[in-house]
């Protein structure tokens, strides 16, 4: 698996809703969903980049995806 390093909770949410996810629900942790997948992205800065790795395998994406979204 390639490294994913941590990335900044706004850069996420933004990089996850050009992949088709929608805010949900604000508070300590950002909820999203594209219609059947639901992400949930903690407000650290940086996340840790093994929460986030699992944050983008549960968006359906690969590392490379998710790093060209950002």
């Amino acid at each position: 698996m390639p490294k994913l390093p941590g990335v900044n909770h706004r850069a996420a949410v933004k990089a996850f809703e050009k992949a088709g996810f929608r805010i949900l629900r604000e508070g300590k942790h950002v909820v999203m969903s594209n219609g059947t997948r639901f992400l949930t992205i903690p407000r650290h800065n940086p996340v840790n980049a093994i929460t986030m790795a699992g944050i983008v395998r549960d968006a359906g994406l690969t590392i490379e995806e998710f790093k060209k979204l950002l």
